[in-house]
């Protein structure tokens, strides 16, 4: 899994590193979760332990299980495999990358290897945090 990793984080470095991409939540898309691809530093990253969005212990992040937009089972979670109201993804020049979900079903769900990357395999990132990080280069 660790090399898997490595290839897929080298792979999308370059294109992480040229658009900051944003998670969008709730029903209309209008709960600013944080940015996907911000480097752990950034104070808006889902990828900073530190931070509102990559703290597990607040509601708007993806990474609280006890969080409408973090817990596996509410609707509105990319985690959710059956989410009706997944959130979207979105860059500062509004270029559109999809649903954040797990649906594999829904329509227009994100196809860019990194974003499915994360999606696929949330759980071990989500219990390795520190470890992911270290091979995260963003």
């Amino acid at each position: 899994m660790k090399y898997t990793l490595l290839i897929i984080l080298v792979f999308t470095s370059s294109f992480a590193f040229a658009q900051k991409v944003m998670i969008y939540g709730g029903e209309n898309h209008d709960v600013y979760l944080g940015c996907l691809t911000c480097t752990q530093f950034h104070d808006e990253s889902v990828w900073n332990e530190n931070g509102v969005y990559g703290t597990k212990n607040n509601n708007l992040s993806i990474w609280s299980e006890f969080s409408e937009y973090g817990n596996e089972f509410s609707y509105l979670s990319p985690w959710n495999e059956y989410a009706t109201h997944p959130p979207i993804l979105v860059d500062e020049d509004g270029g559109y990358y999809g649903y954040f979900t797990r649906n594999t079903d829904f329509k227009d769900r994100t196809e860019v290897e990194f974003f499915v990357y994360v999606l696929n395999n949330y759980r071990w990132i989500n219990e390795h945090f520190e470890e992911f990080l270290k091979g995260l280069i963003l």
